[in-house]
């Protein structure tokens, strides 16, 4: 026989088990990739109560970012020879970077760079790189943007070495992607101007790297 006092504990348990449900069930959830809180159902709202810049948070790859990896390399020649084959691959990918890139694509080019500041098999090569991205942080917004900024921060290694400055206007026939017009949006060429603009600083980066 189940008391009363037994019956009116069942009924408050049963009561709050109710509640708890209810409001578990209406509680919005954020979509972590675009900052937005969803309500029941999934459906956005029309609020976004906790704005998400992409690019305002940390690097999506957790290794991105860290010390130099690799030791130094002593053989001049090896290291004259492995900076001219990195220069043609960072370039001939930045001159095939989309021209309007999804946050996706932006995030990957930016992690790309930082990984081989740290992957590079010269270590005080690697290290001066680190150095740069401090100074200049990779430029993602679009083709034109990526091929410029690398452009400079090759210069800045070309000052250093005392190399001659590269004009970034002609760095689609130093390094010829062999992409011809990619059918992107236009067929504009890939022709960076003389002087272009850092997107965070809007300070002049002119010329580029060789």
């Amino acid at each position: 026989m189940i008391t009363r006092f037994t019956k009116l504990f069942l009924f408050v348990v049963l009561v709050l088990i109710l509640l708890a449900s209810v409001t578990l069930l209406h509680q919005p959830h954020l979509n972590l990739s675009t900052g937005t809180f969803f309500g029941n159902g999934s459906v956005e709202k029309e609020y976004h109560a906790l704005p998400i810049d992409v690019h305002d948070r940390p690097l999506a790859l957790p290794h991105a970012t860290g010390g130099v990896i690799m030791s130094k390399l002593g053989n001049e020649t090896a290291k004259a020879a492995l900076g001219r084959a990195t220069w043609k691959l960072l370039h001939t990918m930045t001159l095939r970077y989309p021209k309007h890139p999804t946050d996706d694509e932006r995030e990957a080019l930016r992690s790309y760079f930082y990984l081989t500041s740290r992957l590079y098999p010269c270590g005080e090569c690697a290290a001066e790189f680190q150095q740069l991205l401090e100074l200049y942080p990779p430029q993602t917004a679009s083709r034109l943007s990526a091929s410029g900024w690398l452009c400079f921060v090759h210069n800045k290694v070309n000052e250093r070495l005392k190399k001659p400055i590269f004009d970034c206007a002609h760095l689609d026939d130093e390094y010829d992607c062999g992409c011809g017009h990619d059918n992107d949006d236009d067929d504009a060429p890939t022709t960076l101007p003389s002087t272009t603009k850092d997107e965070l600083t809007g300070a002049d980066l002119i010329q580029g790297g060789r």
